[in-house]
């Protein structure tokens, strides 16, 4: 395997769930489903992260990183998965210093 895929592949938000479940983790992960206008992330993007906060991959930046590493913490706890949607509309979104509006869902789920 090539350095450079070998990196990709130890990047890759799937594989380091995998990884964490098998060291014993409680693990979520974060996926999302649908976008509409401008969106950061494509659909299928993917976000994990265990009970102790640690987190990989992307779902958009930015605070909804946050707010969704917050929602799996309530996920990873009751197990019970969650849609989330975050979005700005065009007419305030340069108030918060984005080019355009747009909105995505996000789904969380435990894992195992």
């Amino acid at each position: 395997m090539s350095e450079l895929v070998r990196r990709d592949h130890a990047r890759d938000p799937l594989m380091i769930a995998e990884e964490w479940m098998k060291a014993g983790r409680d693990v979520a992960i974060a996926t999302v489903v649908e976008t509409w206008g401008s969106a950061p992330r494509p659909v299928g993007s993917h976000l994990v992260i265990d009970t102790d906060g640690n987190f990989e991959g992307s779902v958009s930046g930015g605070c909804v990183e946050g707010a969704v590493v917050a929602e799996a913490a309530d996920v990873l706890a009751e197990g019970k998965a969650r849609m989330l949607e975050f979005g700005v509309a065009d007419e305030t979104a340069w108030e918060v210093g984005l080019s355009c509006g747009g909105r995505i869902r996000v789904y969380v789920e435990r894992l195992g």
